[in-house]
């Protein structure tokens, strides 16, 4: 499986606080069936990115991982907080915070106050060559009160990340509600741990998998924990997906022409 949401690097952000804490999180994941990992530090307000000093950090877990033999194979991504300096930074410099300097972008969103012109920003971004992925759009209380937000920013091309955790509970009803709602109409193209720490947020997939595969079929839990995710990883596009359900009204003559047609190759 391929985890393309992992606060992996130590001393970043509020993820791995040292080596060691990133090694039992490497074990973790290796012993769920994680082979390939994104390392996601946050640029937010909070936690500056800083490429030179990610690299570094990066550069000493994959030789810890190696001393100890442990086959997991790591990157790097950014998990890209949608603030006015950050939007302004990446259309200047569209391939600093992406996943692998490919095209796809991790963007997560506040829980409040949302501001009203997303939808601008998220075409400023993809008319600068990206293509969003939101992350866990289910968490986001602002999206549980008012998912026809999310409805129109899938509209106009917007991928979506779920979060393992929410599809089995652990993040709480209203994400785990919204979360299978999400699945069941097929707007979730990634599944994806956000792990922060061995023990609580933890780098674990095969639960969730194993829902998806036995609610929705092996085939759509294969294509959420491996296939779209290998595609960012190498920077292709992702393969035809299985049309949405209640994202367009079919029986709308004019509607725009359907987004899983515009941007998966087929």
């Amino acid at each position: 499986m391929v985890d393309l949401h992992h606060h992996l690097l130590f001393g970043m952000d509020d993820g791995a606080k040292d080596l060691a804490v990133s090694l039992d999180m490497a074990r973790v994941a290796v012993a769920d069936g994680i082979t390939h990992v994104v390392c996601t530090p946050h640029a937010s307000g909070k936690y500056t990115f800083e490429p030179e000093l990610i690299a570094e950090r990066l550069a000493m877990l994959r030789e810890a991982l190696a001393a100890e033999e442990l086959p997991l194979n790591l990157s790097t991504g950014c998990d890209f907080h949608m603030n006015y300096d950050n939007v302004e930074d990446a259309l200047a410099n569209p391939r600093k915070y992406t996943i692998r300097q490919t095209e796809y972008l991790l963007i997560e969103l506040p829980d409040m106050a949302i501001s009203r012109n997303l939808g601008e920003s998220l075409y400023d971004l993809r008319q600068a060559g990206m293509t969003p992925i939101l992350t866990h759009p289910e968490r986001n209380p602002t999206l549980q009160r008012d998912p026809e937000r999310l409805r129109e920013w899938m509209q106009a091309g917007l991928l979506c990340q779920v979060t393992c955790q929410s599809v089995t509970g652990e993040m709480g009803r209203p994400a785990e509600k919204m979360a299978h709602q999400l699945l069941a109409d097929r707007w979730v193209h990634f599944l994806a741990t956000d792990a922060h720490d061995p023990i609580r947020r933890l780098p674990r997939m095969s639960t969730a998998r194993a829902w998806v595969a036995r609610k929705h079929g092996e085939e759509y839990a294969e294509r959420l924990c491996l296939t779209n995710s290998m595609s960012v990883w190498e920077g292709q596009p992702l393969p035809e997906q299985d049309p949405p359900r209640n994202l367009f009204d079919d029986e709308d003559d004019d509607a725009p022409r359907p987004w899983w047609k515009k941007i998966f190759r087929r």
